[in-house]
């Protein structure tokens, strides 16, 4: 089989790494790619919002499957693109990933389908925002920008000051582009936050692993959001009694209200959750896999991904097996200085105290060590130089440091070693990815 994988950052090099595990696959097309994946694939430098010269690749390449994995893309439609042309395809038609593409219409679909979530209001307005804001007083706010933004384009106010320079930014400063041309204002829930991906077929749902991201930039969850400064999985607060009540009042009503407006999801759907003293409600939907999720989830998964993905596209997910394995994951996310904001690229990458001093070693760079650790590359390129491969910074979050382990210390704690190891200018990471987790799991017992 041909597979083509739109996307070139860590989510998209742990699905290329997976899915080349299945032996029907001949050959792996990622567009564009990145330094990493190109281990596995053949990069192609088209960006991925490009979606007919995507569509084009696929047709004059033959290709039999189609994982289209970045929200930008699936929101364009690139998925339909790809099906009209005979291709098959995992992930959701451009109607069924509005769940994402506009927060004003996942919050209003969650309110006609019965699905809990805050309270909110939206606007188009910067004055009558900000009049919405100074009336209800209440603090803190949550507000965001309507369409994607990255991860980033969404901003808890503390006061008035700090909901108008939030507001000023997204809509007239357009910070986000035409993302904050409308904004959505919530109430602000309190609580652990738990992110559950799931692969669903147009009717049934099967949920992965659980799992807490931290997408403050700072320790202690300070700073600007970023798009995920690590992950662990699973999360201790996902509980069996909230998977139950998550399954059966978020999951399900979902699918069958997707189903009732015409836009039956195919493809892996994030429900990005909060447990409040209230319930589990709903954050936001993503139309696709979470980055850093998908990098600490899938190493775990025990099934085969590309089966699972080409069952989904069938309409077949209930007769396949998701299995995952015992143990915890935890991912570490290496970035650029300066990230979330300005950074500077090109900066090359030293793998030698992980990974060796050998050009064979530097060619594995970014992969897995005899310890059960894998480095996915979210933002990297590779230079060939004679007989070694030389890797720069390309991107703002630019590695992905996962670990495996039977518990959750052990895999905190190997992430970190093997983070440490990793050299280049200006980069930094948070230093308690996991801790609120691991505070919890001691708790419990």
């Amino acid at each position: 089989m041909k597979i083509l994988v739109v996307g070139g950052g860590g989510r998209e090099h742990a699905i290329v790494k997976k899915i080349s595990e299945n032996p029907k696959v001949d050959e792996i097309y990622a567009l564009p790619g990145n330094g990493g994946i190109e281990k596995f694939a053949k990069c192609v430098p088209t960006a991925a919002t490009d979606i007919e010269k995507i569509v084009d690749f696929a047709v004059s390449c033959k290709v039999d499957f189609a994982v289209v994995t970045p929200d930008d893309p699936l929101i364009m439609g690139c998925a339909d693109l790809l099906r009209d042309k005979g291709i098959a395809v995992f992930g959701p038609s451009k109607k069924a990933a509005r769940i994402e593409g506009s927060k004003s219409y996942s919050k209003a679909f969650m309110k006609k389908y019965g699905i809990p979530t805050a309270n909110y209001e939206e606007f188009t307005s910067y004055e009558e925002a900000l009049d919405y804001v100074k009336s209800q007083n209440t603090y803190p706010t949550v507000i965001k920008a309507d369409g994607p933004a990255l991860g980033k384009g969404v901003i808890i106010a503390k006061d008035e000051v700090e909901a108008d320079a939030a507001l000023r930014s997204m809509m007239k400063e357009k910070a986000f582009g035409a993302s904050g041309e409308k904004v959505v204002i919530e109430e602000f829930l309190e609580g652990p936050e738990i992110t559950v991906l799931a692969f669903c077929d147009g009717e049934n749902i099967r949920p992965m692993l659980s799992s807490m991201d931290h997408k403050k930039v700072g320790d202690g969850d300070v700073g600007l959001n970023t798009g995920g400064m690590g992950v662990v999985a699973p999360n201790p607060f996902y509980t069996k009694d909230v998977e139950t009540e998550v399954y059966e009042r978020i999951m399900l009503p979902t699918i069958k209200g997707l189903i009732k407006e015409e836009a039956p999801f195919k493809g892996c759907i994030y429900f990005g959750l909060m447990l409040t003293k209230q319930g589990v409600k709903v954050i936001e939907y993503n139309c696709r896999f979470g980055d850093p999720e998908a990098q600490t989830v899938l190493p775990m998964l025990r099934s085969d991904l590309l089966d699972i993905m080409i069952a989904t596209e069938e309409g077949r997910i209930d007769e396949m097996p998701v299995e995952f394995k015992d143990g915890v994951s935890c991912c570490v996310v290496i970035a650029s200085g300066g990230y979330p904001k300005e950074y500077i690229k090109g900066y090359d990458i030293d793998f030698s105290e992980l990974f060796g001093n050998s050009p064979k070693a530097q060619e594995e760079a970014g992969f897995e060590t005899d310890g059960g650790v894998t480095v996915f590359h979210a933002g990297t390129t590779v230079i060939h130089e004679n007989d070694d491969s030389v890797y720069r910074t390309n991107g703002g979050r630019v590695l992905n440091v996962v670990a495996t382990a039977d518990t959750l210390e052990e895999a905190i704690g190997k992430a970190y070693e093997a983070a440490r190891k990793i050299k280049f200018k200006d980069m930094f990471f948070r230093n308690d990815i996991g801790a609120k987790a691991l505070e919890e799991e001691r708790r419990r017992k």
